[in-house]
């Protein structure tokens, strides 16, 4: 069994991974479709695959694993890959809430954990799921806590400044 490990928060930029070895940069994204406002515009800035994965795992969802609680990897640079999550339900606050889905959320980082472990990655990350999905922090980092760090996998979280 491997031991768990803290989760570090630090000031910066998850676009930019503060760490040695392989990497993954992880976000959440919706099961709209929607690419264009929050992170997914720093992902964009810096990497054009994620954005073009994600694009085409939509249009031909028919026939793949697009849903919530989905994971796809796209390699943007030798051992870095950015992790598109489907933890979001829509856009907007409606009558069934913010757009954020926790068991979607949960699923996701249980098969990131999965996927950073089988490559030896550290994971890299803003506080997902807090910003346009709606989601509260106190209940997205126990999430991170049993997805990633008590299975042994190195997180790191930048609050970027302003």
């Amino acid at each position: 069994m491997t031991a768990a490990v803290p989760l570090r928060i630090i000031r910066g930029d998850a676009t930019s991974p503060q760490a040695k070895g392989p990497k993954i940069v992880a976000h959440i994204c919706n099961d709209r479709g929607g690419w264009g406002k929050g992170f997914v515009l720093a992902v964009s800035r810096r990497w054009p695959q994620p954005e073009h994965d994600y694009r085409d795992w939509y249009r031909h969802r028919a026939a793949n694993d697009f849903a919530l609680g989905a994971v796809r990897l796209i390699g943007v640079q030798p051992e870095l890959w950015v992790a598109n999550m489907i933890g979001q339900h829509g856009t907007r606050t409606g009558s069934s809430g913010p757009p954020i889905r926790y068991p979607a959320v949960e699923q996701c980082l249980h098969i990131l954990g999965d996927q950073a472990l089988a490559r030896g990655a550290s994971v890299h990350m803003p506080r997902i799921g807090c910003g346009l999905a709606g989601g509260s922090w106190d209940r997205i980092e126990p999430l991170i806590q049993t997805g990633l760090c008590a299975r042994g996998v190195q997180v790191t979280v930048y609050d970027h400044g302003e």
